[in-house]
């Protein structure tokens, strides 16, 4: 990525959906200094007006074609499930010179859909992805902080024009984040590793503990490692399932690959193997104190 400086010169900002990352984004934009339109869509009334309330927009609409129709720049932040139909009407509805960016955890899958919907737009589409989150979901769930210092990755296509590019670029930088291009396959093979299995893994390790009959004992006697490990199992569960969906291919592979490491762990438990045990839990904890350790880590 180039060293010249970005800014944000967008006058009337769009965000579509405004649930942890998309409310965010508005707190966040209004705290950086942002003095133009900030206007939000939301699925239904109440969220229209609880949005309203909370000061996150200027304005707020149940309706994507009202929210985009006069917008510089549109950040699509909805489940991947919902992604399409909102591309549709922002194709539909958005001034034909309008950035439009998305937050989605997996972008090939969101790249085939923008190429499908946008049509000549694709020049002024921007694929993106915050490295940042909670457990927590819902339009109360954002906070104006949320992206400092952390990683955004972009994954522009061959058709993005630098100017979106670099209007994107701004509006994180704004955000706080440092901001990193990738390709799309690359970025899929990196987040199924990093996020997406570890999803999967808390969520079913909740789930067979909860089917178990003497489920009851065993939360209560759960310590800090087990809150830890499963906090992510709170999340939004639907969104999850979507982006596992989306990003199934790299998802696999990972699953495919951790559980012959699971066989091989559940094999040196079997055979009272120590060192082969001792093996695996050295090496991953000098690799989790070497990467991950030093550095302040991005939850979700």
């Amino acid at each position: 990525m180039s060293d010249h400086k970005h800014t944000f010169n967008a006058k009337h900002v769009a965000i579509i959906g405004l649930g942890l990352i998309g409310g965010s984004i508005a707190r966040g934009i209004y705290r950086a200094g942002f003095r133009g339109r900030l206007v939000g869509a939301v699925a239904g009334e109440g969220d229209v007006q609880q949005a309203l309330r909370l000061g996150l927009v200027d304005d707020c609409h149940a309706d994507v074609a009202a929210a985009v129709a006069d917008a510089d720049v549109v950040v699509v932040a909805v489940p991947p499930g919902a992604l399409s139909e909102v591309l549709r009407e922002v194709a539909a509805h958005a001034p034909s010179d309008a950035v439009i960016t998305d937050t989605g955890s997996s972008k090939a899958s969101v790249i085939e859909i923008a190429r499908s919907l946008l049509g000549d737009g694709i020049a002024r589409f921007v694929p993106g992805h915050p490295i940042a989150g909670t457990e927590n979901s819902g339009i109360d769930a954002g906070f104006a902080t949320l992206f400092n210092e952390r990683r955004v990755i972009l994954t522009p296509t061959a058709e993005t024009g630098a100017a979106a590019l670099d209007c994107v670029v701004a509006l994180w930088r704004e955000l706080g984040a440092s901001v990193i291009e990738m390709d799309a396959a690359h970025h899929d093979e990196v987040l199924a590793a990093t996020s997406h299995l570890p999803h999967v893994l808390a969520y079913t390790l909740v789930d067979t503990l909860a089917a178990m009959s003497e489920h009851q004992e065993v939360f209560a006697y759960a310590a800090g490692g087990f809150s830890d490990f499963t906090r992510i199992a709170s999340s939004d569960p639907i969104l999850w399932r979507d982006i596992v969906i989306a990003n199934r291919r790299p998802v696999l592979d990972m699953l495919d690959a951790f559980m012959a490491r699971l066989g091989d762990v559940r094999a040196a438990v079997a055979a009272g193997d120590g060192g082969a045990l001792d093996d695996v839990f050295g090496r991953a904890k000098a690799a989790r104190d070497t990467f991950a350790g030093p550095r302040q880590e991005s939850r979700g």
